[in-house]
């Protein structure tokens, strides 16, 4: 048996979806009626990928235990550019 496509890979293909009427009129007026399948196949792909990193993350802390959170705030204080303060937050 042959592997499946990756996410965003492959044929499209229509499928059915339920949405309520609020979250589909917010849908067309964001996206316009031609765009909802391509802006709906962008959030259903980052939500995989969230989904997998969570999974990954998950499998980790299996492994090796929770992180330390203030490690983690470190890093983030790294990454927003504000390392004031912080003398050994690598």
């Amino acid at each position: 048996m042959a592997d499946s496509p990756a996410p965003g890979e492959g044929p499209v293909r229509p499928v059915s979806v339920s949405l309520h009427e609020g979250t589909i009129a917010a849908l067309k007026a964001r996206t316009g009626k031609r765009g909802m399948s391509a802006y709906v196949e962008v959030l259903i792909q980052r939500q995989l990928e969230r989904d997998r990193l969570r999974e990954l993350i998950e499998d980790a802390e299996t492994d090796h235990g929770p992180v330390d959170q203030a490690a983690v705030d470190a890093k983030r204080a790294i990454l927003r550019g504000d390392t004031a303060g912080s003398v050994d937050a690598a």
